[in-house]
């Protein structure tokens, strides 16, 4: 019996036990617990039911660390156990989960499912929150239940925008405002953002925006200049909510203006990023259980050519644009059953629209005289369903059983080459090519997700399953075209200065993940250990085959081969002292290792981070707050030599930190990479922007010495 066979007898199985066992328990129903919407703390329906141990969140504490050291909302998952980075501008890195990338990870940022609409990934999703708005901020590394995934294989990221603030009375009054900056002397960084809400009992009204900007920052000891490193992005939402009884429904409209963000790692720059976006939501507590409700639309204008340090655009660069329409809608229902189980269902819809074209330049004999259609009324839909039950066996067991099934429709226009005669032979051969072809494909996915948990004690737990998780391929991945060696360098999201082409016959991905975690702590969780390892076999994973070379770099064309990753994540914590004399003093700690092999070409995964672990000691003493952190990486030598990615040797930073909190006044000062130590990021990719300058091609650097300092005014 085929993989999708068995996943359909599976799916026909367990249906009707869970629709029967709905109607069984219905009349006993237990209600679900109110959610309290006045709270900072975002309760979602997953608290109502089953909690993945693998779920961590980004602590408060950890999150106003962070403000000060970053602009990138990614970063702030950087400490999360199973998460690293693909480096890439510096408000747009993309976030990688146990080895596996970008698209392959499902973000949702305040209900919206998006992703970059981008041939290079520039406006990566996490980009479009500022994370000076961050309320929340969590992530599944591992089995992800069906009801948080879809059209994705390794994990789930989910971003909250602060919980809604209402007032005790009938009467509107400021209830909440701050506003803060920040200074980051590497790259000469600042940043501002300012906050306010104004709400009665009933309605809440609130505004946010930041603005943040840096020059090109310097990398450790000689490493000297990375150029095409600076940027400037401003972000601002207004949100109103309104509530009554049990009942909450937002409306929040978003703007982000990005005006410039250089990538050291491209051939090209963001030179242009505007988005509009209206997103709504409702949430209701019933005596049968609760609905969860959302709605979104985003428009985007992008544009990319060359920055200063590439040539800029004196004599028109090389200008290429993107603009889509996305939108969509999700439905998730919780009915309580007998028992303390919850049965979960729900419904969402995904639509996306690109185009996706390259000016001529005049003058140019090579970028002229057509325009280069690169996609052509893109289109990427998405319908999902699914069902998951969560089972309360004994005080000890209890279980997840989730089934979904998510089909995708693509299709896009035909195409045309810049028409430049024999010098765009390539490129006109493959428009030719590719017109002809049939453009339209389906992808029929299947997910499902099987975890128990065994809870032997208050001081352990024993988590363990299997899920079959599924990614449909994106539009770049299916429609790039071109086979001209400037058309296929401007296609990639990975860094290296190789060609990209897109396949019609690429099929999804299929991922088939085993994984356990065991978690020991302390009563109150004075201590904890938390450690998982994991087996991931991926039918049909998108990876690479030469079709050419492009003088030292490469031209690759996406195809499907198998894939195998295994590895582990350990987390721990524990409280050292805890006194009026000596306050409180915390050592955490992660380590992650990873190793992932293509078994159709027997060569190492690209962009696999190499063994890497943090240390932090914490001291909290009234309204002083201090940290120091270690943190490091192994030599990289398991590389994919097919691309020609670089090993990078190990390293070992030192961070500091502290802040001082004093009434409505918050002073942050910190040191990153206290000894300036030189080394080259394992996810940064190649330096394009200095190889421009210099001739000279070398990994992008890691950040120098910062002096980070910060002021956060609150009411």
């Amino acid at each position: 019996m085929s993989g999708v066979a068995h996943v359909r007898a599976v799916a026909m199985l367990a249906a009707p036990i869970l629709f029967f066992t709905a109607q069984a328990h219905a009349a006993d129903a237990t209600p679900l617990p109110p959610v309290d919407i006045e709270s900072p703390e975002v309760v979602t329906l997953d608290d109502l039911g089953y909690q993945p141990l693998t779920q961590s969140s980004v602590s408060n504490v950890d999150l106003l660390k962070s403000l000060a050291r970053t602009n990138d909302t990614a970063s702030l998952f950087s400490d999360e156990p199973g998460v690293t980075l693909y480096k890439a501008g510096g408000v747009s890195n993309l976030p990688v989960i146990n080895g596996l990338n970008d698209d392959r990870v499902r973000v949702v940022i305040d209900g919206m499912s998006i992703a970059s609409t981008c041939p290079n990934h520039m406006n990566s999703p996490l980009s479009y929150i500022d994370p000076t708005n961050v309320g929340t901020a969590s992530v599944i590394a591992g089995l992800t239940p069906v009801s948080m995934g879809g059209d994705s294989i390794a994990g789930t990221i989910n971003v909250n925008a602060p919980a809604p603030i209402f007032g005790d009375s009938g009467a509107v009054t400021l209830q909440a405002a701050k506003i803060s900056s920040f200074y980051r002397s590497n790259g000469d960084g600042l940043s501002n953002s300012v906050s306010a809400t104004v709400a009665n009992d009933k309605v809440s009204l609130s505004y946010a925006g930041s603005a943040a900007q840096s020059d090109n920052y310097s990398g450790g000891g000689d490493d000297g200049e990375v150029r095409s490193s600076e940027y400037k992005s401003l972000n601002q939402s207004v949100t109103l909510a309104a509530r009554e009884g049990q009942h909450l429904v937002v409306l929040k409209v978003g703007q982000q203006f990005t005006p410039y963000e250089g990538y050291p790692n491209q051939y090209m720059d963001l030179t242009d990023n505007r988005s509009t976006s209206v997103n709504g939501r409702y949430e209701g507590t019933y005596d049968w259980g609760q609905l969860d409700g959302s709605a979104f639309w985003q428009n985007v204008n992008h544009a990319m050519n060359f920055l200063d340090d590439k040539g800029g655009v004196a004599t028109g660069g090389m200008p290429m644009n993107t603009k889509s329409d996305a939108g969509g809608y999700t439905v998730k229902a919780s009915i309580a059953l007998k028992g303390g189980d919850v049965l979960r269902i729900g419904n969402e819809l995904n639509l996306l629209r690109l185009d996706d074209w390259w000016p001529p330049v005049t003058g140019s004999m090579m970028m002229s005289p057509n325009t280069f259609v690169n996609i052509n009324g893109g289109k990427r839909d998405r319908l999902g369903t699914f069902a998951e039950w969560d089972a309360h066996w004994s005080e000890s067991w209890s279980s997840e059983l989730g089934v979904r099934n998510d089909t995708v429709w693509m299709d896009t226009g035909n195409v045309q080459s810049y028409g430049c005669g024999m010098m765009c032979a390539a490129d006109n051969a493959a428009a030719i090519a590719f017109n002809a072809a049939d453009h339209k494909r389906s992808f029929v996915n299947f997910d499902l997700t099987a975890i128990a948990k065994y809870e032997a004690n208050e001081t352990s737990a024993l988590e363990f399953g299997y899920a079959r998780k599924s990614r449909a391929p994106n539009l770049y991945e299916l429609y790039a075209w071109g086979r001209g060696s400037m058309a296929s360098r401007m296609i990639g999201w990975f860094g290296d200065g190789n060609g990209y082409v897109g396949n019609l016959d690429l099929d999804s991905e299929v991922a088939h993940t085993l994984s356990a975690t065991a978690d020991f702590h302390a009563p109150q969780r004075s201590w904890e250990v938390k450690v998982t390892p994991y087996y991931t076999y991926v039918a049909d994973y998108i990876g690479v085959t030469k079709i050419g070379t492009l003088g030292s770099f490469s031209q690759f064309q996406f195809v499907n081969h198998n894939a195998a990753l295994y590895g582990l994540n350990l987390s721990g914590k524990t409280q050292l002292w805890n006194s009026s004399e000596m306050g409180e003093g915390t050592l955490k700690g992660t380590l992650g290792y990873v190793h992932g092999r293509d078994l159709t070409t027997d060569g190492d995964l690209y962009h696999i981070m190499p063994l890497n672990a943090s240390v932090t000691l914490e001291e909290v003493y009234d309204n002083w707050a201090g940290h120091i952190q270690l943190q490091g990486a192994a030599r990289k030598h398991a590389v994919d030599t097919l691309r020609g990615e670089p090993q990078t040797p190990s390293y070992l930073l030192v961070n500091l930190g502290t802040s001082y909190t004093w009434n409505h006044v918050r002073v942050d000062f910190g040191l990153d990479n206290l000894f300036d130590k030189a080394y080259d990021d394992p996810l940064a990719g190649q330096s394009l922007g200095d190889l421009k300058a210099t001739g000279v091609l070398r990994p992008v650097p890691g950040l120098g010495r910062s002096i980070n300092l910060g002021l956060t005014l609150s009411l």
